[in-house]
């Protein structure tokens, strides 16, 4: 069953190297949905959790965890590339040399820029629509955000780490159920617990950057910040996904794959 999944990551991976080569204007729009796609989780999240936000309610962040897997369903289902999961499945196919590691750097380059452009242009789409004005709303949103560009850089760091680790999890696991029910239940669950347990994802941080910087509350996000936070959390993404993910299951399964 786990060699099952690590052949379909496999694959996954070498498939996006083929649509990368096939025009590269189209893996980027693929990234880009894939940060607008976590665009609309946080939207989500961020009003169901505000009304709970307003009342101190104890339900604030498990209600703002459940409606934002939504972005995972989306991603999955939606044809997306997402900077986070590449660092497993590249990281992957490359240890089993059947992609180069240049072309990995290429991958998570483009991937990564898709994001950042894709969280760019949804904050803007959230901006014309005024739905965060209202200070009732945008307050849960902004005290999340300004945790994240003060919270210390090494714990910034492990939470990454923690954090990708469960993400590419998210994905993996599904791959050896049959059913999409099955499958999006345990994608929504995986997420849940990601988002519960305080972990840090870069490209759901930079969404939710990018939306608090559009709102009409210049003090509350800073170019500055949201380096101090993308830094350490990028990173540690990276080590979650390659580490964790492609290193450990490559190293536990590999007398199987040789035996194939």
């Amino acid at each position: 069953m786990e060699i099952q999944s690590l052949e379909q990551v496999e694959k996954l991976a070498l498939k996006k190297e083929k649509i990368f080569n096939t025009g590269r204007g189209r893996y980027l729009v693929r990234a880009m949905l894939a940060s607008m796609f976590i665009g609309f989780g946080v939207i989500v999240a961020f009003k169901t959790g505000s009304y709970f936000y307003m009342e101190q309610s104890p339900w604030t962040y498990p209600m703002a965890g459940i409606t934002f897997s939504v972005a995972i369903i989306l991603i999955a289902y939606g044809g997306a590339d997402l900077f986070t999961g590449d660092t497993f499945y590249h990281t992957y196919a490359a240890m089993r040399k059947k992609m180069r590691w240049r072309t990995v750097g290429k991958l998570w380059t483009y991937t990564y820029l898709g994001n950042i452009m894709g969280a760019g242009t949804f904050a803007f789409l959230i901006y014309t629509t005024g739905l965060f004005n209202d200070p009732n709303v945008n307050a849960f949103l902004l005290t999340v955000t300004e945790q994240k560009m003060t919270d210390p850089v090494t714990q910034l760091f492990f939470r990454a780490v923690l954090c990708n680790w469960l993400i590419c999890l998210a994905f993996f696991v599904p791959l050896s159920m049959k059913e999409d029910i099955a499958k999006m239940t345990a994608m929504i669950f995986f997420v849940f617990c990601f988002f519960i347990s305080g972990y840090e994802h870069s490209i759901a941080n930079m969404c939710t950057f990018a939306i608090a910087l559009v709102l009409d509350n210049p003090e509350a996000v800073s170019l500055e910040g949201m380096v101090r936070n993308l830094v350490p959390v990028t990173l540690g993404n990276i080590l979650g996904g390659t580490i964790f993910m492609a290193v450990v299951y490559h190293y536990i399964n590999k007398p199987f794959l040789e035996k194939d």
